[in-house]
């Protein structure tokens, strides 16, 4: 792994996520009744529980608002939630202010065009595999992952050995 993409993750101190395409797979399913149904992967949860219980913080800001994100978020013991964020980069810009961080110290995961004006702020920009060239083009880092299938687990990883603090996260299960 380069260089500088270890050095840019070892600055992180707020990890932030979209949901369709990221925590998701994008697919939106609606059952009989109405009712909006998502799939998320049990890896990028514990991944996220993780990132808190080592100090790290964690957000989401989705364009959309859904209960199914707000349960989700509330299990994955996120730190702020943004819905209906349709200009994303005003609650960016909120969660800098609230935490007191800088660009460098922020990641943020994207997969879609809505997402481009904060991916082209943070000191860490990461694509997942199946993101929109246009994202893909601004990421220093691209996943091997696809939404929904780890691709958020694997940026965390990366952060938290970059970090050095792999082997303190393992040892909470010990």
């Amino acid at each position: 792994m380069k260089k500088s993409l270890l050095q840019k993750a070892k600055k992180i101190k707020l990890l932030i996520m979209d949901v369709d395409g990221v925590l998701t797979d994008g697919k939106i399913v609606f059952d009989n009744k109405g009712n909006e149904l998502k799939f998320f992967d049990v890896q990028d949860g514990l991944g996220v529980v993780l990132l808190k219980r080592l100090g790290i913080k964690t957000a989401i800001i989705t364009a959309k608002g859904s209960k199914v994100v707000e349960r989700r978020a509330l299990d994955m013991q996120v730190d702020r939630l943004y819905q209906d964020a349709n200009h994303k980069i005003k609650a960016y810009e909120q969660l800098l202010k609230e935490f007191k961080f800088k660009d460098e110290a922020a990641c943020f995961i994207a997969d879609e065009l809505i997402d481009l004006s904060v991916i082209k702020r943070v000191g860490f920009a990461v694509a997942v595999a199946n993101a929109a060239p246009e994202i893909k083009k601004q990421a220093h880092y691209i996943t091997k992952r696809k939404g929904g299938q780890g691709a958020v687990r694997e940026v965390i990883e990366l952060i938290l050995k970059s970090q050095n603090l792999w082997q303190k996260a393992l040892r909470l299960f010990e």
